[in-house]
């Protein structure tokens, strides 16, 4: 079992191809770590999440506001045009900040380098397993 440096457990979630990533994100976002601003203990709340149109949903903005984490997430053009035609009744645009999203581009280079590796790409593993294996041998070989 991997470990974080701290002793714990890392946590993986692996779902089946159709599924959408944005329904386990609450299961992602509760089993990472993160490590201090300052020395301490590990914190389970990011400052900021930056996700892409696919994470725009009322839910994942409740939760996050909920938890006191500030959202850096596109809003897609269908719940746009849906609070324009509600009109007051569809209140303000959330804060989304263009600059901070600029640096979401470091993820998916990372998918991207990832993907080169053909076996992930296509997922020839037939366990989670075996699949979190070979990610973390690609990872491991890119790191290097």
């Amino acid at each position: 079992m991997a470990c974080d440096g701290h002793g714990r457990p890392l946590t993986t979630v692996l779902t089946g191809g159709n599924i959408n990533d944005c329904t386990m994100f609450e299961t992602v976002l509760a089993g990472v770590w993160f490590p201090p601003a300052r020395s301490g203990r590990l914190t389970t709340r990011p400052a900021r999440v930056i996700a892409d149109k696919g994470y725009s949903s009322k839910s994942i903005r409740t939760h996050l506001r909920r938890r006191g984490i500030r959202a850096t997430i596109p809003e897609r053009r269908d719940q746009r045009a849906n609070r324009a035609r509600r009109g007051r009744a569809g209140g303000r645009p959330p804060a989304f900040d263009s600059v901070i999203y600029k640096r979401r581009n470091v993820v998916e280079r990372c998918f991207n380098r990832l993907k080169q590796f053909r076996a992930i790409a296509t997922r020839y593993d037939k366990t989670a397993l075996s699949y979190q294996a070979m990610i973390d041998l690609a990872t491991l070989t890119l790191w290097l």
